[in-house]
């Protein structure tokens, strides 16, 4: 019997998340309160990579043919970038991409997003999606990691004069 299983759990011990996972998994630590549904779940996660999936639904159409807007595939991708790097306070700068392939109601977008670079707080990520053997996306996500939230950065020196609390 295992030390955990020897354990008498009549003592009222709540018991941790830690208890709960093999020591190689990773957890999200970025973007938890996410919209799913508008952004994707993720389906695999190791340090530094991801698989997301995202079902294209009615409320991301964009015209009488069925089209998908863009922006919610590129929400999905950058969702992706955030959940590679996973890091509790990770933004976005900039990125560079190229939708494909039209994107229609109904479609199931398969994203990959690799961290490819790190250098200091700046991580890059190179995110790929697919409907089935289509790539309708390729992006490079340029991303920086932050000490606290970004709401929460004094960005001026103006602001750092009135606002000295948090």
């Amino acid at each position: 019997m295992s030390e955990r299983e020897d354990r008498d759990f009549d003592d009222n011990e709540e018991l941790e998340v830690e208890d709960y996972r093999a020591k190689d998994d990773v957890l999200l630590k970025t973007h938890e309160e996410v919209n799913h549904d508008l952004c994707g779940e993720i389906e695999k996660m190791d340090i530094g990579y991801v698989e997301l999936k995202l079902v294209t639904t009615h409320d991301m159409i964009a015209d009488s043919k069925g089209l998908i807007h863009g922006g919610f595939v590129f929400g999905a991708a950058d969702y992706a970038a955030m959940a590679a790097v996973n890091e509790r306070n990770v933004v976005l700068v900039a990125s560079n991409c190229q939708f494909l392939s039209p994107v229609k109601f109904g479609d199931i977008i398969n994203f990959t997003a690799k961290v490819r670079h790190k250098e200091g707080r700046k991580r890059n990520v190179h995110v790929i999606g697919n409907v089935l053997d289509i790539k309708v996306f390729d992006g490079e996500f340029k991303t920086v990691v932050t000490d606290r939230h970004v709401l929460k950065l004094k960005l001026t020196e103006e602001e750092g004069d009135n606002d000295d609390h948090e």
